[in-house]
This record gives structure tokens, sequence and C-alpha cells, in this order.
């Protein structure tokens, strides 16, 4: 059995496991920078490289068991791949267990954020991104990456952090006093308690890895300078699973780069800070 970071079978069964795993390995939407769809795999391998103990929290978050759920076919057309990925999400949480999602892109986080919605009418999603995706359609498609948090900004309370570019068509959608532009955050942590102060009690988080500066991770379909460091990420997460409930999370827009490990490392260290904020910060 394939596992997280090589941890042992006994923290790796599904009926064991605390947090459920799932991937969504679609890159049908992306216009720029391809490769997305090949994320999970990067993760994985990095993930063997995870020394499983974390200093700041004093734990090993593993032990809680992290369990990965097959990869679903997500052939098709945009309406039909959203379809897809509302419905396993909408599956998984009958289970009551922690989820968490590697994309993909994007746009894998329409139908989660809206089986989510369903699932806690007090929905607050918090989005960790370059750009505020929140076009109505985008290339003829409401199913687009571009169009990410459309649909979330009318089915729930969205919160926006790390902003830094958008589109004039999406001015109508957007909602300045629960955005947190990437400007705003240097040299001054106090945007952290402002964003945690828009926070509901039931959150999901979202995170386009185009959120951090390209100096961090290069490795994403649409990289944008000026973006947020690790330590300001974390600041806010240990913070949002301090004072809110973390019904579940996505990490997405990770385009391997074969020469460039770090990326990839990235992502599977900040899904590892998430679960021990979550169960010990």
């Amino acid at each position: 059995m394939r596992t997280f970071g090589k941890i042992e079978d006994e923290y790796a069964g599904f009926k064991e496991s605390e947090i459920l795993l799932q991937s969504f390995p679609y890159d049908g939407t992306s216009t720029w920078g391809k490769g997305s769809d090949k994320a999970f795999e990067a993760f994985l391998e990095a993930s063997d490289h995870l020394e499983l103990y974390d200093i700041e929290t004093d734990s090993e978050v593993f032990r809680k068991g992290i369990h990965i759920m097959p990869e679903i076919s997500l052939d098709g057309d945009p309406v039909e791949v959203t379809e897809k990925i509302y419905r396993r999400t909408a599956k998984l949480l009958e289970n009551d267990k922690l989820l968490a999602f590697i994309g993909g892109e994007h746009s894998v986080s329409i139908g989660i954020i809206k089986a989510f919605a369903e699932r806690y009418g007090d929905l607050t999603v918090l989005q960790l991104d370059a750009h505020t995706d929140l076009r109505p359609e985008y290339m003829g498609s409401p199913f687009n990456h571009a169009c990410a948090m459309h649909e979330a900004s009318k089915l729930t309370d969205l919160v926006q952090v790390g902003i830094r570019s958008m589109d004039s068509a999406e001015l109508p959608y957007f909602d300045r006093s629960r955005c947190i532009f990437a400007s705003e955050m240097q040299g001054d942590d106090s945007w952290i308690d402002r964003a945690a102060a828009l926070l509901g009690n039931n959150v999901y988080i979202s995170i386009d890895m185009d959120v951090f500066d390209p100096s961090l991770v290069p490795a994403t379909g649409t990289p944008e300078p000026g973006g947020i460091t690790w330590y300001q990420a974390l600041k806010l997460l240990r913070k949002v699973c301090a004072v809110s409930n973390v019904r579940g999370f996505d990490l997405v827009e990770l385009s391997p780069l074969e020469k460039i490990k770090a990326p990839a490392f990235m992502m599977v260290k900040l899904f590892y800070k998430i679960l021990s904020y979550k169960y010990y910060g």
C-alpha cells in the first residue's frame, strides 16, 4: 500500500485514519503553464523525505492516521469533471473525517466547496491565492480555474488572502471588506487578526500555491510576483486552526518542475503543518 511519508500501514488504513487524502489530478482548464495533473505524484514522492516530527507543535500528527483514497477518473468536459468531484466529495463527507485534497488546477475546488457548503450551512471559505478567481465564466465556461471562487462567493462567506491580481470583470463579485491584499501583509502582522475576525466557526481552506512568491514556488501555472512568505502563511494557518473548526482543505496549482524539487516538498510540508495545527496547534 502506498502511504503518505512512508508511514506504517497501521497509520494508513481507512478505518483507523482520522484524515482522508484525496487527489483530483485534473488540468483541463489551465490557460498557461500545464502540469498540475502531475502534482500528486510529485507530492507523494516528496513526502517520502519528510521528517514526521513537527518541532513547532511537538507532535507527530501522522499518528492520527492519514489514508490515501483511490483516484477517480476525471475524463470528460469541465461540467462532467466538476460533477464527479462534487459527488466524490459529498460521499467522503459522510465519513465524518478531516478531508484533504490535492489538485490539479483550481477548478477542482468548485465541486469540493459545493459539497462542503451543502454539509455546513454556515461555511466560511478561506482562499489563499494570488488571484481573486471570481469570474462568472472564462473562455466560455463557469468551471474554469479563473472561476474557482465565483460560486463560493455566493454559497459561503468567502475570505481572500494574498491577492495581488484580478480583472475588472470580477469587481461586481469582489468584497473588498473581506480581502487582505498581499501588499497589506508586509512588515505588520496585524492583518492576521483582521483575517481571523472574518471567519465563522466552520472553515474550508483553499490554497493556490501561487499565493507564495514565485521565488519560493516557481512551479505554478500562473506565477505572480509579490507573493507571501512561508512564515506568513504558517502564522495565519495556526491562527485559523485556533479560532475555527477547519473541516477540510485543498492545495492546488502545483505544476512540478523536473529538476526543482523544493516546491513539491513545500506543498508536503504545508499539508503536514495544517494537520499539525488542526490537532496540536
